[in-house]
């Protein structure tokens, strides 16, 4: 079985929260028994993540070597200029070692659902949307990556996995995929 789920901020990509006061999971969106997460989103990213009962399946989704790449908008601090573009197609040095080359390239802000709590708005910094595509999954790496250009992040929205599209999924809604 295969699951594609829309992530809301602040949910943690887990079913169990042992902190005080415990914070929102997976558990709370009436996902299926027995699957999980195959990668991750961070508590403060959106977007999807594909669950599955399948470890093989998983194993193919997430490692590495299989270059899946992944899809994301977002949303940073700044006006975008054409040699920060560059450095993030051409792999940017993080504190554990070189990326991967991404594509980059600078898209109009997408008709994206409302977030909660919303991104802070500052009239005197600009802002402005990427489409950033990796193939490897790193810690917090595009987050790390458009920081090390000069563009942080605002907000991080994952909308692809391969071939599979987050689509309409509304925000805590899934939906059974083909595997």
């Amino acid at each position: 079985m295969l699951i594609a789920f829309n992530k809301p901020y602040g949910v943690l990509c887990q079913f169990t929260d042992r902190s005080t006061p415990p914070r929102p999971t997976l558990a709370g969106f009436g996902l299926p028994p027995d699957v999980y997460p195959a990668g991750r989103l961070d508590h403060d990213s959106e977007g999807l993540l594909l669950l599955t009962d399948d470890g093989a399946l998983a194993h193919r989704l997430t490692d590495p070597r299989h270059k899946q790449p992944k899809t994301y908008l977002v949303q940073v601090e700044g006006e975008p200029q054409p040699a920060q573009l560059e450095a993030l197609r051409r792999g940017v040095e993080l504190t554990d070692g070189p990326t991967r080359p991404a594509q980059a390239r600078r898209v109009d802000a997408p008709p994206l659902w409302p977030r909660d709590p919303p991104v802070r708005f500052r009239k005197t910094v600009p802002d402005a949307w990427l489409e950033i595509i990796i193939t490897e999954g790193r810690n917090r790496q595009v987050r790390r990556m458009t920081a090390a250009v000069g563009l942080p992040t605002l907000r991080l929205v994952r909308v692809a996995i391969g071939a599979h599209r987050l689509g309409e999924l509304a925000p805590g809604a899934w939906r059974r995929l083909d595997a």
